[in-house]
């Protein structure tokens, strides 16, 4: 049996904000962006990014009410809850610094590879990951 995690959800508090954040200061695709319904019928939308040729999504998920609000920044309790791998480190650092990404560590070279953390819009930590 074949198995693969197809989306993860970040809770934001507002579709658009966060939508410009992925796309043009990451750098990913805007996959999709549909109106939607809550469980309960409140309109909502189904916002899912996603790195260049990557598989696994992110679904931008909007905070509906003030449980989810407490979380939005929040969802790993402060440690570093995503992973961002790629290619060419130094290019995409410098990319993310000039569109404004605050970085919260400085790069540095672990025996896995080079590293430094980032905040995304709603505050989580992500691991900005690139080859040694």
């Amino acid at each position: 049996m074949k198995m693969r995690i197809e989306l993860v959800a970040v809770v934001v508090e507002d579709y658009d904000r966060a939508i410009e954040f992925f796309t043009r200061a990451l750098g990913f695709e805007l996959v999709e962006d549909s109106p939607s319904l809550t469980n309960d019928g409140r309109p909502k939308r189904w916002v899912v990014v996603r790195p260049p040729g990557g598989e696994t999504g992110i679904l931008l998920a909007r905070a509906d009410g003030e449980r989810q609000a407490a979380v939005v920044g929040e969802q790993f309790a402060g440690r570093v809850g995503f992973f961002l791998r790629v290619d060419d480190f130094d290019a995409a650092h410098a990319r993310m610094v000039a569109a404004g990404v605050e970085f919260v560590t400085a790069p540095r070279t672990e025996p896995y590879g080079r590293i430094a953390v980032f905040l995304d819009i709603a505050g989580n930590r992500w691991d900005l990951l690139g080859p040694a």
